[in-house]
């Protein structure tokens, strides 16, 4: 009975639209309360045990030097590449709008953050040279939803500091899916700005190639040094996004001097604010996710799934399916912290590796990033580029099916997930 008021409560409370923290933390009080068994003081230290981790220190940091990165002019350089790269092919700002989101990826961490940043220049642009505005904000959204695929990424973050998985080897997990998706996802932009006469085809300029290159050399050095740090086992996580920072920092102030000094108290503010958000709903689902664990719901909800299959293929389609229907109406994080324990009990069903299972479960959040009415990254594009959300709805359906098939692909193949973490395994 306590399970069900739990679960009717924060459903009730979605329904109502109240924030993802509040919902969680009043379902998990009421349920409390209801249990009887313990003192209050319980929900105030498993609010403090939720949130006070080593590994949850990366999520500001990271947050933080995307912030100094976009500030110190580091997105137009790697606009700059991205266009020199693939700016050629018809419909080349649509592939160009990709490519920078996959560049940009691996220096926020964010999807959101990632759509914005790369958004901000070539949504408009777009606009400007007649590409539609309902396209332009479903191809920004697609590549942005990439922020949390390839490294680094705050909510593969969470899934190591929620089931004990290497958040190295969870890096290393969503670097060939992340260009999998990102390759699929150009050759659907540039199969329908054809269709559509979107731009025009150029030549591939060499000598632009290598301008570009030069240009963004430090704007590259990031994702080099936080996840050659990483992969290479010179420094954690948490580490490397503290290294994230101070590499923005010095980049921003002494190199391309584009970063102000007054601009950096204004950018700390920002990062604690996006990043208490996370923390608090981190914190809150910590007493959720114990209430669940004392009414054995992920252990009942895991037998139920055994119960429709016990082919482990199948578990792995309908755990993709529930996974994105999940993330369609709930938060990433929030959805990472209610489902990852009942997901993480059904492991030895899966017959899969633990890191395969957290790049499943990201993938599949990163596409209810772009489906409404939760899909942060639509939601971002479609403001930037003045559309109405349903018109960029309309032109998802291309990349939409494209993702499925990857996500299949990333499912059923392990090597894909697995081959680069191996590697960092004694």
């Amino acid at each position: 009975m306590d399970a069900l008021v739990l679960v009717a409560i924060l459903a009730g409370l979605f329904a109502l639209g109240a924030p993802m923290a509040v919902a969680i933390g009043v379902a998990s009080l009421v349920a409390f309360l209801l249990q009887g068994d313990f003192s209050l003081m319980m929900v105030i230290q498993r609010l403090y045990a939720g949130a006070d981790s080593f590994p949850l220190m990366a999520v500001p940091l990271f947050v933080l030097a995307g912030l100094l990165m976009e500030a110190g002019g580091l997105s137009q350089r790697i606009v700059r590449l991205a266009e020199s790269l693939v700016g050629w092919l018809p419909g080349g700002l649509a592939a160009v709008s990709i490519v920078s989101a996959m560049f940009f990826a691996g220096i926020t961490g964010s999807a959101a953050a990632d759509t914005a940043a790369v958004g901000g220049i070539l949504i408009p642009e777009m606009i400007r040279r007649g590409y539609g505005r309902g396209f332009s904000a479903a191809v920004q959204a697609s590549g942005g939803s990439l922020g949390v695929v390839i490294p680094p990424s705050i909510p593969m973050i969470i899934f190591g500091f929620l089931t004990g998985a290497s958040i190295s080897e969870l890096f290393a997990a969503g670097i060939l899916p992340g260009l999998l998706i990102g390759a699929s996802l150009v050759g659907v932009s540039v199969h329908v700005s054809r269709k559509a006469g979107y731009g025009s085809a150029g030549s591939f300029s060499a000598g632009e190639l290598l301008g570009a290159l030069w240009e963004a050399k430090w704007a590259l050095g990031a994702p080099i040094v936080v996840l050659g740090g990483i992969l290479g086992g010179v420094f954690t996580a948490t580490e490397s996004a503290a290294i994230a920072v101070f590499y923005a920092f010095a980049v921003g102030i002494g190199v391309h001097r584009e970063l102000r000094w007054r601009e950096i108290p204004s950018m700390i503010i920002r990062a604690a604010l996006i990043s208490s958000v996370v923390l608090f709903i981190i914190a809150t689902a910590s007493v959720f996710s114990w209430l669940m664990a004392i009414q054995e719901i992920p252990a009942r909800i895991a037998s139920w799934l055994q119960s429709i299959s016990d082919s482990p293929r199948m578990l792995l389609f309908i755990i993709n399916i529930l996974l994105l229907i999940a993330g369609t109406f709930v938060e990433t994080t929030a959805a990472l912290i209610l489902l990852a324990p009942v997901l993480v009990s059904l492991l030895p069903h899966l017959q899969i590796d633990l890191v395969q299972l957290g790049a499943i479960i990201i993938v599949n959040l990163s596409i209810g990033m772009l489906t409404p009415p939760l899909g942060i990254c639509l939601i971002v594009a479609s403001g930037i580029a003045d559309s109405p959300l349903e018109k960029a709805v309309a032109q998802l359906a291309p990349f939409f099916i494209v993702l499925i098939l990857d996500l299949m692909i990333i499912t059923y193949w392990p090597p894909l997930t697995l081959w680069l973490p191996s590697l960092l395994r004694p």
